[in-house]
């Protein structure tokens, strides 16, 4: 057997690190909204708030399927901070909530508005390269994008605090990708 080139075991490793840091992403959004709507379920009056919810945690779970699948076939390794993105995503959406429904809107745009930027620079690198991936990923792209725009219809920037939480909370989901692309 003919050993790989060099290029191409680079390009493989970093391909490697594109689905684990997806999957961490979406694993780490999934536990966002479960922290959200476990708030908003305890509460009175914010049904509607913990439908919608629900309905982008469906999203999320989703997109978190299909990097379940990528992991399990092309045999990545999976990030192995899931056990902290568990606990630190379920803690910002319960934390977000507990601060009120803007707050919880402030903080989906502000995951989702990284993430899409997230993808888009990885569709970029991809190329011509992996078109199913590139495909999945610029879905996905989109997906992320319509929760960021719905974010902000329902009223994120009108968060107390807005500028500040989403600073901090785009800087911890930059964190969290660096991190996770080679943990």
């Amino acid at each position: 057997m003919i050993p790989p080139f060099p290029a191409d075991a680079a390009r493989s490793r970093r391909l490697e690190a594109m689905i684990r840091v997806d999957h961490a992403g979406e694993f780490g959004a999934v536990q966002i909204y479960k922290g959200q709507r476990a708030v908003f379920e305890a509460a009175r009056g914010k049904d509607k708030s913990a439908a919608l919810i629900a309905e982008m945690e469906a999203g999320e779970k989703s997109h978190l399927d299909t990097f379940d699948r990528l992991v399990a076939e092309r045999g990545v390794r999976p990030t192995l901070l899931a056990p902290v993105w568990r606990l630190a995503g379920f803690g910002l959406g319960a934390a977000t909530a507990l601060l009120g429904e803007k707050a919880v809107h402030a903080c989906t745009a502000a995951v989702e508005e990284v993430i899409e930027q997230h993808y888009a620079k990885q569709a970029e690198e991809l190329g011509e390269e992996e078109p199913a991936f590139r495909e999945t990923i610029e879905q996905f792209r989109a997906d992320e994008s319509a929760h960021k725009e719905t974010a902000l219809k329902e009223g994120a920037e009108e968060a107390p605090g807005y500028r500040l939480l989403s600073s901090a909370i785009k800087l911890g989901c930059r964190a969290a990708i660096a991190i996770s692309e080679r943990i």
